[in-house]
């Protein structure tokens, strides 16, 4: 039996970001001039911001507030960012069964690893700038047994990692999307993890 390692995604699995993304958005339009709708971005979190960006800003400007965005990022959007219900409890529940836990993100590393140490989340390994499929790739090479994420994109990781998906209805997609993702279980929040975990991981093993 393969040691036990479960992957987690970030924004609305583990962390509520929307409260610091908002802000930064607010800060980016401030510094550019162009409107960035906050409220609309937020409700739409998992794709990589570039996604998000190309939405607000023309083509050539892309990379400019991509960068510009992420310069301002650890000013505006670590401190208001809080924890999802059952996150910490959900990381210690995976150590209490002798395995490790890592984050797979869209968002880039350094900035997702300034989320988990100002939130103190028990995370073994990072991946960031990572979304849908090529997420399989992070999972792969540290030997992930199982995903946790709240996007249909985090199951299609799961699938092309070969190893079951198990879905949090904490982040827009409906249970419904969730489950015809392919998500092995479907939760209300990570609050339901604990209680769960030993059904959750009898799925790695039979995966």
């Amino acid at each position: 039996m393969s040691p036990l390692m479960v992957g987690f995604d970030l924004d609305m699995t583990l962390i509520d970001s929307r409260p610091g993304i908002a802000a930064a958005f607010r800060a980016l339009t401030a510094r550019t001039g162009v409107p960035v709708d906050e409220e609309l971005a937020v409700s739409r979190l998992g794709p990589p911001l570039r996604t998000e960006l190309a939405y607000w800003f023309p083509p050539e400007r892309v990379e400019e507030a991509v960068t510009l965005y992420r310069e301002l990022y650890p000013a505006y959007a670590i401190t208001p960012t809080v924890p999802m219900p059952g996150a910490a409890a959900a990381l210690r529940a995976v150590h209490a069964r002798g395995g490790r836990t890592m984050v797979v993100t869209a968002k880039i590393g350094r900035l997702a690893q300034l989320h988990l140490d100002h939130l103190g989340l028990p995370v073994d390994e990072l991946a960031g700038d990572l979304f849908a499929e090529q997420k399989a790739t992070a999972l792969r090479e540290h030997g992930a047994t199982l995903y946790v994420g709240d996007h249909v994109a985090d199951m299609a990781a799961a699938r092309a990692a070969g190893i079951p998906g198990v879905a949090v209805a904490t982040g827009h997609c409906t249970p419904g999307e969730l489950s015809a993702a392919g998500a092995e279980v479907v939760l209300d929040d990570l609050a339901e993890f604990p209680a769960a975990v030993d059904r959750i991981i009898g799925l790695a093993w039979e995966g």
